[in-house]
């Protein structure tokens, strides 16, 4: 019977190593989501933004990043100016979902640092948030012209995640665009 704690405990730090010895990056997080329709959205505007509400028919037809964000998230604060610039790229929408946030605080969020976002759904109770399978925030999702999800991006972009992961993703979204 003593033997049996030491077969478990070799048998799960075999596991561990194989893992870690697979060359997978382990910082990624998998999502079914990845090659699906993107999940039915119908989440109202932030109010007093001015802009449209989050709808999944808005995803068809165009390339779409929905950035998951709050007022409340320090690292939301961080990738916000790479936000603000992938905004000024006009061959994609980038949309916000405003997740568990009260409306007056996300607003104030905006103003001090720029709005980057063409439409901003506010889902306060986080409901479409786990529909979409955010683990927390920021997420960003890269949605093809056809409402599918290509790409799953957690935690705050930084200029080397948006060079050599999220951007790559738009392209391939874009020339799937251009060549339908």
């Amino acid at each position: 019977m003593p033997l049996l704690p030491l077969l478990v405990f070799l048998g799960l730090a075999g596991l561990f190593l194989s893992q870690l010895m697979s060359g997978r990056d382990i910082s990624e997080v998998p999502s079914v989501l990845i090659g699906h329709i993107a999940p039915n959205t119908e989440l109202p505007p932030l109010e007093g933004s001015g802009l449209a509400g989050l709808k999944s028919q808005d995803f068809i037809g165009k390339v779409t990043l929905v950035n998951v964000f709050a007022s409340w998230c320090a690292p939301c604060r961080e990738e916000h100016p790479l936000l603000v610039d992938l905004a000024k790229d006009d061959r994609f929408v980038l949309a916000g979902m405003n997740y568990k946030d009260k409306g007056e605080n996300a607003l104030k969020f905006l103003a001090e640092l720029g709005n980057p976002y063409k439409a901003i759904g506010a889902d306060e109770n986080g409901r479409t948030g786990i529909d979409w399978g955010v683990y927390g925030v920021p997420e960003t999702f890269v949605v093809g012209k056809d409402g599918k999800i290509a790409y799953k991006h957690v935690g705050p972009l930084t200029p080397d995640s948006l060079r050599t992961k999220l951007m790559p993703e738009v392209e391939k979204a874009l020339a799937a665009q251009a060549s339908s």
